[in-house]
Parts: structure tokens; C-alpha cells; sequence
């Protein structure tokens, strides 16, 4: 009877998660342990080379100051984006859970940036900060407008996070409006008569109450900052003068075009890791906040 249940629960497990399974084995898993293979590898497309190397190639990946550098940048973008699309979705999330008329169409606007490629999302904004800004900028006589932010160093850094930031922002709206939602009413009401005010409320139940979607939005997009790859790519291409390349970038750059592919998988592999210790990292702090409250 019991060998019988247990086959059952073993059918009953592969028809429902089997399809998943597959999927994730077959577009995740194997090619992440190929990918972690040609690492080892002197993987040489034209010549059909793929000696073993060993650790050649992270030894290279810590030799190639333009990687370090870039990786760098890439740690500032994902640090000043996680904050502004966060603070940003969080403002929006508390601005459209108060009953204001016609919530549910602005939520939809909202959230709409999401919906658009990275390619695309691009090419937008480079209109905008290269011909609308320059435009009103010149005619309204305004500095900081009045050149295209994507031909200056500095301002091609914030030109690319506040476009991630608009593009996240959306998405982790919907979050944080389930979060803010799910605080149960009488705990504010039982602050209100308490004497608290909005801002304290705000702070000390509000906020608190909704560590458990801070913690997804948080760990959301961190990991999607690290990952850019084509809204850099539209946008700024890397420039001006390669000041504006995330990591991504340079491991593309680095593997197809300078046929450098296991270099290239090696700083994958690094990237990799870097992205999954920051995301636990910060989720495993987050997490205590949440115990706490």
C-alpha cells in the first residue's frame, strides 16, 4: 500500500513539475555546468580549439584591469539604482493605495516601462537625452540640459540609471503595493489612537510591516542591475570613451568579438558569483528586519 502511495506521489510530482524540471534542467542547468566546463578550456571557435587550460583563464579574468574596472562601475550603477527604482516604486506603491481616483488605469501606466525591451527602452531615452533635453535645455536656457548627457562622462553614468530606474520602478511597484496592502488595518488604526502621526506610522508599522516585499524588490533588482546588458548596449554603447560599459558589456565584447571565449566565460562565472553574494548577502540581512518586526 505504501510502495503504491509513494509511486503515486512520485507520478503525481513529475506531471505537475516534470515540465518545469525539464525546462530548468535543459535551459539552465546544463548549459550553466558547459558554460563552467569552458572555463578550463582555450575554447577557440575558428581553429576548433578547446584544450584544457586549467585556471589559465581566471588568472586572465584578475589580470584584465578593463574588466576590474568596469566591474567596479557596474557595482555604483547597481548600487544608485537599486536605491532611486526603489525608493521610487515605494512612493508610487504608497501614493496608489490611498484611494485616489482612476488607481488602477495609473497603476497600469506605471507599470507599462516594464513591458518595453531593453533595445527599445534605449533608443527612447537616447532621443531624449541626446535631441528633447539639448532642445529645451538651449531654448529655456537651462546648463545642465542644454548638451546631450550622453556625450559627458559623468552624465552618461546617470543618464543610464535613471533609465534602469524607470524601467524597474514599475515592476516593483506591484510589489510593494501587495506589501503595503497585506498590513492589516487595525494595527493603523490602533497607531492612529495611540497618538502616532502619518509619518510615524509610516516609518515604525508601514514600512516595517512590509520587509517581506522589500526583501523581493530589493533582491529583484539587484539582480537585474548586475544583468544589464541591453539597455547599455542602446543607450550608451559603452561610451562616451568606454566610461559607460557594464560588465556584462565587456564579457560579450570580450567573448564574440575578441574571440576570447573561455576569458569571457571565466568573467561570466566571476560576475556570477559576485551577483549571488551580494543577493543572499542582502537578503540575509533584510530577513532579520523582517523577524524583528
Amino acid at each position: 500500500m505504501k510502495k503504491n502511495q509513494a509511486l503515486r506521489n512520485a507520478g503525481l510530482f513529475f506531471l505537475f513539475g516534470g515540465p518545469s524540471l525539464i525546462a530548468f534542467t535543459l535551459v539552465f542547468l546544463i548549459p550553466f555546468v558547459v558554460g563552467l566546463y569552458l572555463t578550463f578550456t582555450k575554447w577557440d571557435v575558428v581553429n576548433n580549439d578547446g584544450s584544457f587550460v586549467g585556471f589559465v583563464n581566471y588568472v586572465e579574468v584578475f589580470r584584465d584591469k578593463s574588466f576590474l574596472t568596469q566591474l567596479w562601475f557596474t557595482i555604483r550603477y547597481v548600487f544608485f539604482t537599486v536605491i532611486f527604482s526603489n525608493v521610487l516604486a515605494f512612493l508610487i506603491a504608497l501614493a496608489l493605495t490611498t484611494g485616489i481616483k482612476g488607481e488602477r488605469w495609473i497603476r497600469t501606466g506605471y507599470f507599462t516601462p516594464n513591458l518595453i525591451g531593453g533595445i527599445v527602452l534605449g533608443y527612447l531615452w537616447q532621443s531624449l537625452f541626446s535631441r528633447v533635453m539639448p532642445f529645451l535645455g538651449q531654448k529655456y536656457g537651462w546648463p545642465l540640459f542644454e548638451t546631450s548627457w550622453l556625450t559627458d562622462t559623468d552624465k552618461a553614468f546617470w543618464a543610464l540609471v535613471i533609465a534602469t530606474s524607470w524601467q524597474l520602478a514599475g515592476y516593483l511597484m506591484i510589489i510593494y503595493i501587495a506589501g503595503i496592502t497585506g498590513v492589516p488595518k487595525d494595527v493603523i488604526e490602533a497607531a492612529k489612537m495611540d497618538g502616532a502621526g502619518n509619518f510615524t506610522i509610516l516609518r515604525k508599522v508601514v514600512l516595517r510591516l512590509s520587509i517581506p516585499a522589500v526583501v523581493v524588490c530589493v533582491f529583484l533588482s539587484v539582480s537585474r542591475s548586475f544583468l544589464t546588458y541591453d539597455l547599455n548596449l542602446s543607450l550608451t554603447k559603452g561610451g562616451p570613451f568606454n566610461s559607460t560599459e557594464l560588465a556584462t558589456y565587456h564579457i560579450v565584447q570580450k567573448a564574440f568579438l575578441s574571440n576570447q571565449y573561455g576569458v569571457g566565460q571565466a568573467e561570466a562565472i566571476v560576475l556570477f558569483v559576485i551577483v549571488a553574494a551580494v543577493a543572499l548577502t542582502q537578503s540575509y540581512l533584510l530577513k532579520k528586519l523582517e523577524v524583528e518586526s
